[in-house]
């Protein structure tokens, strides 16, 4: 039982987790399968934020670039999908589009051909599947390329899921589990007391919990009373192309210097992503989308007869030391599941599971 927190031997435990994204509703399924009582607190409806805005990468091995604790993490997160995704699918129906289609990371300089390759190095070195590819092995891989690619590091494990599948299927199997969600429902700030966190100050009174989970995203340093840790949190808005390629014809995931295009398999294509540090102006811009398409493009000019779809754009939650906040606070009585930046959905189910340790405790 985590320190601070008084629960009756023969009362569930009570948590009340601050927000409905991929985090929240994650941490909220893990909690209620080890037996306590959540609520999830969102100010909006679930998912409405960045985790249904993403593109849905598990690029363990395309998004590291150096050992370090983190890759494991991310490697875990990884392998722990398939399962994850076969047993969401049993206990809601909703197929959550998890596929390895493998990450392709192209270089069209010398100097971005010598970093692919350094990369690749270091992770064959570890153990890891990494191939290092010359231009026209990575377009025989996928012919979509452009042909001015020198090399490529290929990632054949790392794969991807699709976001507003994973946010409904998190919800209904929640849901299911006996969570309650409130919607329209904005946590001014912590309820505190004697330095412990004893629940939320609520538009309409106070909510008193044996436990409080952070997962706010962007929004978790607007929280009041959060220690500093939860208000090193800031957003970094990331904008997101959609592309219909018909008939579908990429099939494998590329990244180039400044940008990543995701093909879903059906057709549908994700074109992404900026980053940008302008606080909280949710906004899709001209110059945002012209950067992601000429990016997009140079990478993959057969994209260029496919149809625009549409457009929009979210926060990336970022910590200043760019790693996640997971599991207790300095705060008793207060978990976070936070700062995820780049990596929030491939990080999903193992905060989850790292949130619901810390909080019960097995």
């Amino acid at each position: 039982m985590p320190h601070g927190l008084a629960v009756l031997a023969s009362a569930p435990m009570f948590v009340a987790v601050v927000g409905g994204g991929v985090m929240g509703c994650a941490s909220a399924l893990a909690l209620a399968k080890r037996g306590a009582r959540v609520v999830v607190l969102e100010r909006a409806v679930p998912g409405a934020e960045a985790s249904s805005a993403a593109a849905g990468i598990l690029g363990a091995q395309a998004e590291s670039h150096a050992r370090g604790p983190l890759l494991g993490l991310l490697l875990r997160a990884r392998a722990e999908y398939a399962a994850w995704s076969d047993e969401l699918r049993r206990e809601t129906g909703i197929d959550i589009g998890h596929r390895v289609s493998g990450v392709l990371r192209v270089a069209r300089t010398d100097l971005d051909a010598e970093r692919v390759a350094k990369d690749v190095a270091w992770q064959r070195a570890d153990g890891l599947r990494a191939e290092l590819l010359r231009g026209h092995e990575a377009r025989s891989l996928e012919p979509e390329i452009a042909e001015d690619v020198r090399a490529a590091a290929y990632y054949p494990d790392d794969a991807q899921v699709d976001p507003p599948l994973l946010l409904r299927a998190l919800v209904r199997a929640a849901s299911h589990a006996g969570v309650t969600f409130r919607s329209g429902t904005t946590v001014a700030r912590l309820l505190v007391e004697d330095g412990a966190c004893r629940g939320v100050c609520l538009d309409d009174g106070d909510l008193t919990a044996d436990a409080v989970v952070l997962a706010a995203g962007s929004w978790s340093s607007l929280v009041g009373g959060v220690p500093d840790v939860a208000r090193s949190v800031k957003p970094v808005r990331g904008q997101m192309v959609l592309l219909e390629q018909r008939p579908p014809r990429a099939k494998v995931i590329v990244f180039g210097a400044s940008t990543y295009v995701v093909p879903r398999g059906d057709g549908r294509v994700l074109c992404g992503s900026t980053m940008e540090d302008v606080g909280f102006r949710k906004e899709v811009t001209a110059g945002g989308v012209h950067a992601i398409l000429h990016a997009a493009l140079e990478i993959m000019p057969a994209l260029a007869s496919a149809q625009l779809s549409s457009t929009w754009t979210n926060f990336r939650p970022q910590t200043g030391e760019d790693r996640p906040l997971i599991g207790a606070s300095p705060m008793p009585g207060l978990f976070l599941a936070t700062g995820h930046h780049r990596n929030g959905i491939l990080l999903a189910k193992v905060t989850g599971d790292g949130v619901a340790h810390a909080v019960c405790g097995a």
